[in-house]
């Protein structure tokens, strides 16, 4: 064994990949073999004929076994890209996929350009996960809340990006939040970012203002019944269902975000909602009937799907 080299390694991993039909197999092997390594995959280049030592080998040759397996890469090395940022995963939240980055771009657009600046505000304490117990959402403006954080790329993005807002990220998964929180902690974001467990705006309900929100985002399950059964078996076998399936037609989840959304956005606000490809008109009339919007706009990705909604929320109620 002690012939194996960086370069041998990574020409039979990819070849191996390639023939289980793994996407990317070249970039899933340099990803496996930095992991195993601990190295940068920049090292893996200048590295070339370092001889790897058995130990290494053996850890290797399990997440490449796995890896033919199915299972995804970002929980065998857990981690992911999101938005130029290294992210936390694990098997209890979903991992964060590139067209979701529309949405922060989006987001972090609008909160660069609101026009209407909103008085400092100062709310109760709230109940958080570890990272940020006793912790206080201070009076400072814009308020954004991220629904269904899961692992909180939607909320480390915005908040990396746009330093003012402070964010209220939920989620139903208790252990997701965890995995938030430790992306959180990563970025020194524990000051803009508070964690409330519950389903959606449950956990807001007896403690936020509810004028006080210039945006909310949200990335919610959105696979149909019949899309689910043909899920890719990387994401069916492995990534939490609660993540992704959302009721017959896949909009059970966009109904009762819509539903309630009203309540709390300010005049001018919005709401900003990921959606899969086959769904944009029927987004477009759960907000058409809403009647609370004075601007839908549905955009589509860079593979030209529809991909979110940007619902503009009326200055003035009648």
């Amino acid at each position: 064994m002690a012939d194996w080299t960086i370069q041998k390694l990574l020409n039979w991993v990819n070849e191996y990949l390639t023939n289980k039909g793994i996407d990317s197999p070249r970039l899933s092997a340099e990803l496996l073999l930095s992991h195993a390594l601990g190295l940068k995959r920049i090292e893996l280049y200048t590295q070339f004929d370092k001889p790897i030592a058995k130990e290494q080998l053996d850890i290797l040759h399990d997440l490449v076994k796995r890896a033919g397996q199915h299972e995804p890469i970002a929980y065998l090395i857990g981690k992911s890209e999101f938005y130029s940022l290294e992210l936390e995963v694990s098997p209890d939240c979903m991992i964060p996929r590139p067209e979701t980055e529309l949405l922060v771009e989006r987001a972090i657009e609008f909160l660069r350009t609101r026009t209407s600046k909103q008085p400092a505000v100062s709310l109760p304490a709230l109940p958080v996960l570890s990272i940020a117990e006793g912790s206080e959402v201070e009076g400072s403006n814009p308020f954004v809340c991220d629904l269904c954080t899961g692992c909180g790329c939607i909320a480390v993005a915005v908040a990396k990006n746009f330093q003012d807002a402070h964010i209220i990220a939920t989620d139903i998964s208790g252990p997701a939040l965890n995995v938030a929180s430790k992306n959180i902690e990563k970025y020194q974001l524990k000051d803009q970012i508070t964690l409330l467990c519950g389903d959606l705006f449950e956990p807001l309900v007896p403690q936020l203002d509810v004028e006080k929100l210039d945006l909310i985002v949200c990335n919610p399950p959105y696979v149909s019944a019949t899309e689910y059964e043909k899920l890719d078996e990387n994401v069916k076998d492995y990534e939490p269902k609660v993540a992704l399936y959302a009721g017959e037609d896949g909009l059970d989840v966009h109904r009762r975000i819509v539903e309630k959304a009203d309540t709390f956005l300010k005049p001018g606000a919005v709401l900003i909602l990921e959606f899969g490809y086959r769904q944009g008109q029927a987004i477009r009339e759960l907000l058409e009937q809403a009647g609370c919007f004075a601007e839908i706009t549905i955009e589509k990705d860079t593979d030209n799907n529809d991909r979110i909604a940007i619902a503009k929320k009326l200055s003035l109620r009648a």
